[in-house]
């Protein structure tokens, strides 16, 4: 059992027969009347996020999860192919169960698989990840007279800030955990 105190991001619960996994949560305490949590819930299975609020100190069945080294290989069709490193099963995900995760993985990216029972459910990132610049505005020094910041999208599409120097090619370090630029690999 967890409690909403102990509650983190990325955390799988199981709540009615279903697993859900935490996107973000939100501790209210108004006025009068005890406090409450608002959650947000991804469907693991089905892919669809759900709001819900609860009282604080109410406690969820935690789910077990156990996880696995695993290389991201390729994507065909619809499904993207990993491979566990240590038994060289190759599993096929969906998008749906990749969600966030598709921003952050490259061919050959390590990462952890997630596995409730015998069944894969998503990927677990490491906290920084190495992206190349695909598209970036050129820089013209004194262009500004403090640091400044400019859109750039990287290899796997993902839009970020980065500094004015960083240019095409370069490759960045990104936190997945929020998704911003960490500095100049």
């Amino acid at each position: 059992m967890i409690e909403t105190g102990d509650l983190k991001k990325g955390q799988t619960l199981e709540i009615d027969g279903t697993l859900y996994q935490v996107l973000d949560f939100q501790h209210l305490k108004l006025g009068r009347g005890s406090a409450q949590v608002r959650l947000k819930l991804r469907d693991v299975r089905g892919g669809h996020t759900i709001d819900r609020t609860v009282q604080a100190g109410t406690r969820f069945n935690r789910a077990r999860v156990e996880r696995a080294p695993a290389q991201y290989l390729y994507k065909q069709g619809g499904l993207h192919y990993l491979m566990n490193t240590e038994t060289y099963d190759q599993i096929p995900l969906n998008d749906d169960q990749l969600a966030d995760a598709l921003d952050y993985l490259t061919e050959n990216s390590m990462c952890e698989l997630l596995i409730y029972g015998d069944e894969p459910i998503g990927v677990e990132l490491p906290a920084a990840v190495e992206l190349r610049v695909a598209e970036t505005e050129a820089w013209v020094k004194g262009d500004t007279a403090q640091g400044g910041t400019k859109p750039a999208k990287l290899e796997t599409g993902l839009p970020l800030q980065v500094p004015l120097f960083i240019g095409v090619g370069d490759v960045v370090k990104v936190d997945t955990r929020t998704g911003q630029y960490l500095g100049k690999a």
